[in-house]
Parts: structure tokens; C-alpha cells; sequence
């Protein structure tokens, strides 16, 4: 839909949402069970919160002086939400699993087909570890409780009918959202606000609007799709029933109609009123994505720790995007310098 009149129906009117959510596929069984999971999973992300953002300065300092990104950027987005994606309880080997496909670039289909052989050599030995652990938990774990990590959510929100394999791969996919989408999000962010700014002085835009506009500018979910619930005519073509009609959320963010000099990177345009546009980095309507709001308070949180205090400077990167199924920026190294304290340096 590049219409965006019916780009904006499609994912609004409630005609196209009678049905499933593409984006659990054919793994759950029904709209409620896949709408339970969803707040299971925002409502576990959103109680830790308050300890992801405490790592997040911790897990911005171990990146060191020089960083390559973007695969830096799930690399952060991991070290700050480890024990939630996976307590520190389970057994250590799987714990390195995990790390090993944040670092292979599971989190995201890669652009480059090295880069994508990498990361698909992990998956199967990966989904067959916490296969085998899900059958563990859900022998031996206790059914009432709190969930103390991802996977409990996400075991204690399935249907009991689903197979050990299934609660895994939904948990996979759980998990290459969180990192990837957050990671390469806070690599967007970085990347734009370091082209369009000198290096030296502070940026002049306060995080908030730094992060929103690299959202919009770059938005890292390149389509979103919806099933037409019933043979219709809509745009003047017809389409049969099960047909996916696709929004892509880039093509919106830049509707000259819509939106003031979209082309252009303008984190101010937050501070005008009525400036903005259709606005979908997480979806819209009722498939909106339930873990919005935490994962733009992380994106933020990760921005913020990376520039406050420091100089931020980038080498070899552009604002050209890699399309390979989500909007990937292009390699570029960042380089991070600490200020030296206002008082240190006059003394000196």
C-alpha cells in the first residue's frame, strides 16, 4: 500500500484484524492466545525496566573508546537485558548460546549471505537447547508464580497443548525482537544524530526527540502485513481472501503530503506542533507492537548513556539503508571520547 489513505485503513479498520497477527505466524492457535503472550511479555520487560536501565551505562562503558556497529547495538541491547531474556540460573552453556547468536547476528536477517550462513548455523543448535530446557521448566517449575525471565513468560502464556519446539522457537522470536529491533534502533539513532551534527559540541536535540526522528527517518521494520479477512475490492483491485496486503512504515515516514521535508533528518520537528505525520515504528492499530513504550524508554535510556558526557564520532558509515527483510544501517565504526571534567580541565 504506498497509498498512505489506504495504508492507514489497512491497519486500522478492524475489518483487517478480525483474524491473526502475521507476525506470530502459524504458531499459535488463536487472536487471544497470541494477544495473552504479547502482555505477558510487555509485562515482564516493563517490571525490569528500572534494572535494565541501571546496566545500561555499565553495558555502554564495556563497549570501549572504538565500537563497530551496527552489530554493536544488540551486543549493548543484550548485556543490559541478560537475566531477563534468561535468568542466571539456567545452565551457563546456554547463556553462551544466547551470547554467540547476538554476536553471529541472529537477531536480524543480515544483509550479506556470509553473514546470514553465520548466523543460520547457530539456529538449529540454538532452538535445540531451549527446546530441551523448555521441556525441562515446564516438567519441573512450578505452574503459579511470577515468571522470573522471558521464558517463563512466555511458557506460563501458551497454550499447555503447544509442543516443546514451538514454545521455543515463539521464544526466539521473542528474543530477536527485543535485541534486534532495540539494538539496531539505538545504531540508527547514533549513526544519524553524528551525521547531521559536528563533532565536539553537545547535540543540540534533547534524546527523546533524537530517537523518535531516527525511528522515523530509519524505521528498522521495513513492512508490516495484514490478511484480507473475505473476497473485496479495495484500492480499485480485488483481492481474494488470505491475501497479504503490506504497509511499509519507511515509505509513510517519508509522505511529502504527510509530513514537512521528510527527507530530511529534523529531530526538532517533535517540538512543533502539527509537524508530524503518520507515525508506525512499532505497527499501528490493533496489531500494534505491546512492548512499544519499553522499547522506545531503552532506546533512549541506551542513547543517552552512549552521549552523555562524551564525544561521539562516526567513520565509514552513511544514511543508505540495507533492506534485507528490516532496515539495516550499513557498517560504520564509532568512536566515543569521555569529556574530561569542567574542573579537571582547568586546573590543567
Amino acid at each position: 500500500m504506498r497509498d498512505t489513505d489506504l495504508a492507514l485503513t489497512v491497519l486500522r479498520d478492524p475489518a483487517f484484524h478480525s483474524g491473526m497477527s502475521t507476525f506470530f505466524g502459524d504458531m499459535l492457535p488463536s487472536r487471544t492466545a497470541q494477544i495473552a503472550l504479547g502482555r505477558a511479555v510487555r509485562d515482564l520487560m516493563r517490571a525490569h525496566l528500572p534494572t535494565c536501565r541501571q546496566r545500561v551505562a555499565e553495558a555502554a562503558a564495556g563497549l570501549g573508546p572504538v565500537s563497530q556497529w551496527p552489530e554493536a547495538g544488540p551486543l549493548l541491547v543484550y548485556r543490559c537485558t541478560a537475566d531477563v531474556l534468561l535468568h542466571p540460573g539456567v545452565p551457563p552453556a546456554l547463556r553462551r548460546q544466547m551470547a554467540q547468536a547476538v554476536s553471529a547476528g541472529l537477531t536480524a536477517r543480515q544483509p550479506y549471505k556470509r553473514q546470514r550462513a553465520r548466523a543460520e548455523l547457530l539456529r538449529p543448535r540454538l532452538l535445540a537447547s531451549i527446546t530441551g530446557h523448555v521441556r525441562s521448566r515446564r516438567m519441573h517449575s512450578p505452574a503459579a508464580g511470577e515468571p522470573q525471565d522471558l521464558l517463563d513468560a512466555v511458557i506460563g502464556a501458551c497454550p499447555e497443548r503447544l509442543t516443546d519446539r514451538t514454545v521455543a522457537g515463539l521464544y526466539v522470536l521473542l528474543f530477536q525482537s527485543i535485541v534486534g529491533n532495540i539494538g539496531y534502533a539505538v545504531a540508527w539513532s547514533l549513526l544519524l544524530a553524528c551525521l547531521h551534527h559536528p563533532p565536539g559540541p553537545p547535540w543540540p536535540w534533547p534524546a527523546e526527540w533524537l530517537v523518535r526522528e531516527a525511528a522515523r527517518h530509519r524505521p528498522f521494520v521495513w513492512m508490516v502485513g495484514r490478511r484480507v479477512p473475505h473476497p473485496l475490492e479495495f484500492g480499485g483491485l480485488p483481492f481474494s481472501a488470505g491475501t497479504i496486503l503490506s504497509v511499509s512504515p519507511y515509505l509513510l515516514h517519508h509522505d511529502s503530503h504527510r509530513w514537512d521535508r521528510p527527507e530530511t533528518f529534523r529531530p526538532e520537528r517533535w517540538n512543533e506542533p502539527g509537524g508530524q505525520g503518520p507515525y508506525l515504528p512499532f505497527s499501528a492499530g490493533p496489531f500494534t507492537c505491546a512492548g512499544a513504550a519499553v522499547a522506545h524508554s531503552l532506546i533512549t535510556e541506551a542513547v543517552t548513556a552512549l552521549s552523555q558526557d562524551a564525544r561521539l564520532t562516526v567513520n565509514g558509515g552513511d544514511a543508505r539503508p540495507l533492506v534485507s527483510g528490516s532496515v539495516l544501517p550499513r557498517p560504520f565504526t564509532l568512536r566515543r571520547a569521555l569529556k574530561a571534567p569542567a574542573r579537571l580541565a582547568l586546573m590543567r
